[in-house]
């Protein structure tokens, strides 16, 4: 029997395989004993799930055993997005939530993402004691279930709907009056996941006009991953070239947590640079003022923006937990990351897709240029940055090479000379010229995942090239 193993946002695995009803079980009994532990118990857990196939039957199952425990649940009543999860979790002060959801993996995942009472996605700390829990137990009838009606009863299951509360809070974090005012038009893609209802809806109420794609529920989403990358939106992309009269193309992933944006021409904008423009804005248009964190993966753009501005980055290892903590101790007005999460100050310490599209939205009317525009005017006040990943698919020779290999580089690659080296998360070379290139091993598969970053797309494309050579060389 597999072990139950904790990743960067939670436990994953496949539908049947590993993601089983008696794992669930299992793991949420770990939970509900962590629970116990922390004396947190008789705060309640808010239960949520996303749009997977079985998604509200694995939550109603650990509301079942959580009531077995004697742990209140707040149930969401219909598919909910993640962010919706942790502001109904934080309004609630409740002692956490647990929420299914395999946000931008295939349909056929699931997971169990487990947030204590802070808030955000729980720290290695609360994981670890959790996995070691469950594990100690799998194989084993541990746990004792009552049925939902007698928990109804004993006031042990309530079911609920956290979208009005979100949405108030939204109100106050995002200018829709100058949203609508602008007249623009925006198409919003949900691509089949949990944000159905939300973007659009709140758009709609402010008297904004949607063009909407991807809309209805789809377990199988639409036989792409439910991720907004560039190579799975094309559908999206292709409605907004077509459609002149669309200023922007807002999507968010399965569980609305991550990000997708196309500007006005059908251009994808990478998640690296909306940080960037996002936290510019903020500040300049704006007037708020704060440090900005970003994990070690993310563009330095971020850095150059902080830098013109008078303010500082903090650096994190990949995980949105890490910049979550942040939010949560009030440190910065902005968090995000290369993947497409992002939050800011005064909200969840959780990624937020919904929010950030709204923002960008927001952004857009306001400053009345497009997306590419405004990256053009900041490269010019900040200087110009590129960036890209690749995966580098490994044998097993150079699997067994890598770690001597990166623990003892030389000390120059492609003629540039490595200045400092970070080992946070991955191995990250800083060079004398200013660019930069990280190597991230996969947990999962043979891959190692190099980033690469620039001042010029020339500069970039060489860097990414030494960087395959140094690993297959």
């Amino acid at each position: 029997m597999s072990q139950i193993k904790f990743g960067t946002s939670g436990w994953r695995g496949i539908l049947c395989e590993d993601f089983t009803l008696d794992n669930v079980r299992v793991v949420t009994q770990a939970i509900a004993d962590h629970l116990h532990a922390e004396g947190l118990a008789d705060q309640g857990m808010v239960i949520g799930y996303d749009a997977r196939f079985m998604g509200a039957d694995f939550a109603r199952e650990t509301a079942r055993v959580l009531a077995g425990a004697g742990i209140k649940s707040y149930f969401c009543q219909r598919d909910t997005p993640t962010p919706v999860i942790a502001h109904e979790l934080l309004r609630r002060k409740a002692a956490g939530a647990i929420n299914f959801t395999a946000s931008h993996n295939p349909y056929n995942y699931n997971g169990i993402k487990f947030s204590p009472a802070w808030g955000g996605p729980a720290l290695p700390e609360t994981t670890g004691d959790i996995e070691k829990r469950a594990n100690e137990m799998l194989g084993e009838i541990v746990y004792k279930e009552i049925s939902l009606d007698k928990a109804t009863e004993t006031g042990l299951f309530e079911e609920i709907d956290p979208r009005t509360a979100y949405f108030e809070t939204l109100r106050n974090l995002v200018d829709f009056k100058a949203i609508a005012d602008s007249g623009m038009t925006l198409a919003v893609n949900p691509l089949y996941g949990s944000g159905r209802d939300y973007l659009d809806t709140i758009l709609e109420q402010a008297g904004v006009q949607v063009v909407k794609i991807n809309d209805q529920l789809d377990p199988y989403f639409g036989g792409e991953p439910p991720e907004p990358a560039e190579a799975h939106i094309p559908d999206f992309i292709e409605l907004i070239k077509a459609d002149d009269s669309i200023a922007l193309g807002i999507a968010t992933d399965g569980d609305a947590d991550r990000f997708g944006i196309v500007d006005a021409d059908g251009s994808y904008i990478e998640p690296n640079y909306i940080l960037a423009l996002l936290f510019d804005y903020m500040i300049r248009r704006k007037g708020m003022r704060g440090n900005a964190a970003r994990s070690v993966a993310t563009s330095h753009l971020i850095d150059a923006v902080a830098k013109h501005h008078g303010v500082e980055v903090l650096e994190t290892p990949v995980g949105f937990k890490y910049i979550g903590e942040y939010i949560s101790e009030g440190k910065i007005l902005i968090g995000g990351e290369e993947s497409a999460g992002l939050t800011i100050c005064g909200h969840v310490p959780e990624k937020d897709g919904i929010l950030a599209c709204l923002l960008v939205a927001e952004m857009v009317a306001v400053e009345k240029r497009t997306l590419r525009d405004l990256l053009t005017d900041l490269y010019q006040r900040v200087g110009e940055i590129y960036t890209r990943r690749i995966n580098i698919r490994l044998t097993p020779d150079l699997e067994a090479t890598l770690p001597e290999k990166l623990q003892n580089p030389p000390k120059q690659i492609g003629g540039r000379e490595i200045v400092e080296i970070i080992r946070i998360d991955g191995n990250k070379f800083l060079f004398d010229d200013g660019s930069w290139m990280l190597f991230r091993k996969s947990g999962t598969e043979p891959v190692v995942r190099l980033y690469g970053e620039a001042g010029d797309s020339k500069s970039l494309d060489d860097l990414i090239q030494y960087g395959e050579e140094f690993i297959l060389g």
